[in-house]
């Protein structure tokens, strides 16, 4: 990762150009453009973004990025290989023992979190379609025998007058 953020900071001097204006022109801090040029990775909460910071870097400078990308994607399978199994273990029980059961997920930059779908119990269901029924109902049978009263009061005029 030194390599890689040396490369472009040697490149950017090269050039001629400023951190200031990298970050305005790539809309970034200035302290992530130092970071990566210093190859501090633990600086970066996901990797995710960082190659894609990398990549919008080297095509700034005019790098051919891909290999940029490749050598990070090298150091990155490199830099992961070497984490111990009971480090893995470790981590993974710590994280089981803060989330609840149904909560756990496997976590990775190229999983989307999808946002959950607010459900209604049955019961309630039920519920709304039965106070559904009995408005539309009251409706139906409220202007039939709105209909048949003056149909009734029709016939009681008529008969009257004859």
């Amino acid at each position: 990762m030194k390599e890689i953020g040396a490369t472009l900071k040697e490149a950017r001097e090269d050039m001629g150009v400023s951190l200031e204006e990298v970050a305005n022109d790539l809309k970034l801090r200035v302290s992530q453009l130092e970071d990566i040029e210093s190859g501090n990775l633990d600086a970066f909460k996901d990797v995710f973004y960082l190659k894609y910071f990398i990549r919008d870097y080297a095509k700034y400078l005019g790098l051919n990025y891909e290999d940029m990308i490749d050598e990070f994607n090298e150091y990155l399978f490199d830099y992961t290989s070497k984490i111990s199994i009971d480090d893995i273990r470790k981590a993974k029980k710590k994280i089981n023992k803060k989330q609840p059961k149904e909560e756990r997920r496997i976590a990775s930059p190229y999983t989307l979190e999808r946002k959950q779908i607010i459900t209604i119990p049955p019961f309630l269901f039920y519920i709304g379609i039965i106070i559904v029924v009995f408005v539309v109902s009251y409706f139906i049978f409220s202007s039939f025998n709105h209909g048949s009263n003056d149909i009734d009061e029709d016939m009681v005029a008529y008969m009257i007058t004859k």
